[in-house]
């Protein structure tokens, strides 16, 4: 069997096992959610003159996300020479669906330019490799706002102008700044969804109710301040300063679901991903349905009470401190 062949299987067989691992309950409920989510987003933009091209780049830059984190790319380097050509292929096979409902809208060169860049995210290194820009992300940010620190250095430094200033490109329309904000929530997503050694957990030496605060003051504070150009840019705009605001609370409440999701199932990083995973997609599906305001109140808080129940679990265990 071909070396290729054999990748290919065992990243299936790996693909499977997590699925197992997330639960059949959970994937009934996450697989329709994120595909509605995802099917609305191309069908939004496929037709869209300008809001087209956004698509290879958003692929590129999820997978790049992803490849980046992956803990397996020293083991294929050493193991296998060949591996990132394995990797150009595992990507554009991934990247396939995405460029054939372009095709079907006639978007032929958004839908190449997805099955170039994808599969060239092969070419990038580990994120643990750059490490250049180490004193200037401390610099930027807390310490102790570790989860801004790491997302930076892993491709939220270059993202965040990008998006800028495709939000200024296209100001004159509510959706640029919009999508743009989406965008930079997912950057967040990748943040927020790896959990800190429980150590970190331990040494803050707080209860539960001040971690947590401490957790979304500083996330929060820091998720307004880089999404204020933003939503500058859709208050100038025909959404006026009442549409604007009520973007921003949106947004910023649901970088706050994504914090509380964080630790209401620390520290199991395949549950608090596919959780997330799925209030991001219910939230960009069903704004304006009759039901969204009675999910939004059981998930905030169901959230904050695990959340405050499985840190107190952990801090709250005098056997942590001995």
């Amino acid at each position: 069997m071909h070396p290729l062949t054999t990748y290919l299987l065992l990243r299936r067989r790996l693909g499977w096992r997590l699925l197992r691992e997330i639960g059949w309950a959970r994937l009934m409920i996450l697989v329709p959610m994120l595909g509605l989510a995802v099917g609305r987003a191309l069908l939004l933009a496929a037709p869209h003159p300008q809001a087209q091209w956004a698509v290879p780049v958003t692929v590129a830059a999820l997978l790049a996300s992803a490849h980046r984190q992956r803990a397996d790319l020293r083991f294929l380097a050493t193991s296998a020479p060949a591996f990132r050509r394995w990797l150009a292929v595992e990507y554009g096979l991934l990247s396939g669906p995405v460029a054939l409902v372009l095709v079907a809208f006639g978007d032929w060169g958004a839908a190449l330019l997805t099955l170039v860049l994808a599969p060239a995210v092969a070419a990038l290194p580990p994120a643990r490799e750059s490490r250049s820009t180490q004193h200037r992300a401390r610099s930027l940010f807390r310490s102790e706002a570790f989860e801004w620190v790491s997302g930076m250095r892993a491709g939220g430094l270059w993202a965040w102008p990008l998006l800028l200033a495709g939000a200024v490109w296209q100001h004159w329309s509510p959706l640029g700044p919009v999508v743009a904000l989406v965008l930079w929530l997912l950057v967040l997503l990748a943040c927020y969804g790896t959990p800190e050694p429980l150590t970190m957990l331990v040494l803050a030496g707080r209860t539960p109710r001040q971690f947590l605060r401490r957790r979304l003051l500083l996330g929060l504070g820091y998720a307004a301040l880089t999404a204020a150009p933003f939503v500058w840019l859709l208050a100038a705009g025909p959404a006026g300063g009442g549409g604007a605001a009520a973007v921003a609370l949106g947004w910023l409440g649901l970088v706050g679901l994504l914090i509380l999701t964080k630790y209401a199932f620390y520290p199991n990083a395949t549950h608090i991903r596919t959780t997330q995973a799925l209030v991001v997609g219910v939230a960009l599906l069903l704004p304006g349905n009759p039901v969204y305001p009675v999910l939004l109140l059981v998930a905030v808080g169901g959230v904050i009470w695990q959340s405050q129940r499985r840190l107190h679990r952990i801090i709250g265990e005098p056997s942590h401190h001995a």
